[in-house]
């Protein structure tokens, strides 16, 4: 039974050969693997192992849904949905749409007109969730007088605050993928908040100043003397003094962006700008409001705040342009970014923040190396002084082990974090145990009177079905831990599978390889351990 095929010892012989060249990368210097990768294609650039906040340093941000912008947000959609419904259905009323705190009211006296836009009035709780719990996010109320109270609830604020939640993430993503960054850990915490890690940025203000504006752009027109004042609202302007009298109108919003890119004014001062193309809806609006439009003022609106409001000289059917505003080329950057990332959904507060220095991320690596060698030196001693022989055999399994988890790592392009280590060092002792529990197998049926072929054949088999047991119920809580944990906790649980499913490569069948390879050259007349 200790006799392999051809084909089984080659399969191993490659696995192990194939670990260690996907692991080399890793291994070296900063210096050597960017010499390495300048010389080879760029589809040939060899991963390596992704170090976690913890080792390498970088910025930490928990972000939160603002919930009384949001709220302002939902009040301000239902009052234009009310709107929408009135012109509709052609109901006037007496004393405009009033603003309650969380909604709005209006009268309408006529009972007919009250029947016929309440029902169109309920289905506005469409724009929720079908499912938050069976309660409705809406409250729609009337009194015989003819006012009617449309109220968001509790369970449409929570649904709102979910659904941004999930929106930002992706938003938040292009942002910081923007930045040039590498494997940031975006993460939902909770029902209204994010938890951003960006591992190697040592510049916390930069990504606070990406992820702290909404970047929600629109262009509206600058209102003329005359207008009604319902329409028209009062905009603080970002490089001049005062306020500029807005239209509440947007002509244009930000959406309809394909493309915004950092450039600079090559036609007048040379100052940075922000070159920007529209689609095609985008662009046939920009052309109708331009086109009908022209000597007027265009305000381009960002987070509801007049960046520039040049004067429209001609229609602009291209379907492209440019803000200008007196950025630096920094801003200007930032700008292209936000806006070819897209609007957040709602405004989100930096809610805790921390900088995790690459000395203290070298410290840990220290710490974890010192703990890795340590544990791995006291085993392989253990293992030579106890099994002699059948030692080396262990340990060299053991070795193989490890590349195995840290091959793991890189292909599946793992985090690795500090518990990660910890995770690597528990499975070191695991895979050992494997091999004692084999090792003292064969002992007591070498004591008990078998030959050695014998034993060593009974050892193996006799101990695989506790050691796949035992690996298979660790396996489960590795599983559970990745499921239900977040960041450092699901670094430990991949950490930790790998090393389980590697121990079974390892300490069975590779260790039995080298002892069937032994006995076969060294024929021995007695068992050495």
């Amino acid at each position: 039974m200790l006799r392999f095929s051809t084909w089984k010892f080659f399969a191993i012989v490659a696995m192990t050969l194939a670990a260690v060249l996907v692991v080399a990368p890793s291994m070296l210097s900063p210096a050597h693997y960017e010499a390495l990768k300048a010389r080879l294609p760029s589809w040939l650039t060899p991963p390596t192992i992704v170090l976690g906040l913890d080792l390498q340093g970088g910025s930490h941000v928990m972000l939160e849904v603002d919930q009384a912008d949001l709220v302002s947000t939902q009040v301000k959609n239902l009052r234009d949905d009310v709107r929408r419904i009135l012109r509709e259905e052609k109901v006037a009323i007496t004393g405009g749409i009033g603003a309650t705190p969380r909604g709005v009211q209006l009268r309408v006296a006529d009972a007919a007109d009250r029947d016929k836009i309440l029902p169109k009035l309920r289905q506005l709780r469409n724009s929720f969730s079908s499912n938050i719990g069976g309660q409705s996010p809406l409250e729609v109320e009337t009194t015989p007088e003819g006012l009617i109270r449309i109220t968001v609830t509790d369970a449409g604020i929570r649904d709102k605050s979910r659904k941004a939640v999930e929106q930002s993430i992706e938003v938040i993503r292009r942002r910081v993928d923007a930045l040039g960054t590498r494997e940031p850990s975006i993460q939902r915490q909770g029902d209204d908040r994010v938890l951003v890690q960006v591992p190697g940025l040592q510049d916390p203000q930069t990504l606070k100043e990406i992820l702290g504006q909404t970047a929600k752009l629109e262009f509206r027109l600058v209102a003329e003397p005359g207008q009604n004042p319902s329409e028209v609202e009062e905009l603080e302007q970002v490089d001049e003094q005062g306020k500029l009298p807005i239209e509440k109108q947007v002509m244009v919003q930000g959406e309809d962006l394909t493309d915004a890119q950092p450039g600079f004014d090559q036609q007048r001062s040379g100052e940075p700008v922000v070159n920007f193309r529209f689609n095609i809806r985008g662009a046939q609006k920009f052309g109708d409001v331009t086109s009908k439009n022209v000597g007027r003022l265009f305000a381009i609106v960002l987070d509801n705040k007049v960046i520039s409001a040049p004067r429209i000289l001609t229609p602009i059917t291209g379907g492209s342009g440019q803000i200008s505003g007196h950025f630096t080329v920094e801003q200007a950057n930032n700008l292209s970014i936000l806006l070819r990332a897209g609007a957040l959904p709602a405004k989100l507060n930096i809610v805790e923040e921390r900088t995790v220095g690459p000395g203290l991320g070298q410290d840990s690596i220290d710490a974890g190396k010192r703990a890795a060698y340590v544990g791995a030196g006291l085993v392989v001693i253990y293992m030579l002084i106890t099994y002699g022989i059948f030692g080396v055999f262990a340990n060299l399994a053991l070795f193989v082990h490890i590349a195995f988890i840290f091959a793991g790592l890189v292909l599946l392009g793992s985090t690795l974090t500090l518990p990660g280590i910890a995770g690597i060092v528990l499975t070191i002792g695991m895979a050992v145990d494997s091999n004692v529990l084999i090792y003292e197998r064969i002992r007591e049926e070498n004591h008990a009177g078998r030959s050695i072929l014998a034993s060593l054949d009974a050892g193996f088999n006799r101990a695989f079905a506790t050691i796949v047991d035992s690996n298979v119920t660790m396996f489960v809580a590795a599983a559970i831990l990745y499921f239900l944990g977040s960041g450092p906790v699901r670094g430990f649980a991949v950490s930790l599978a790998l090393g389980i499913l590697t121990t079974i490569v390892t300490a069975v069948t590779m260790t039995r390889m080298m002892i069937a390879v032994w006995y076969h050259y060294a024929r021995p007349t007695k068992l050495p351990i």
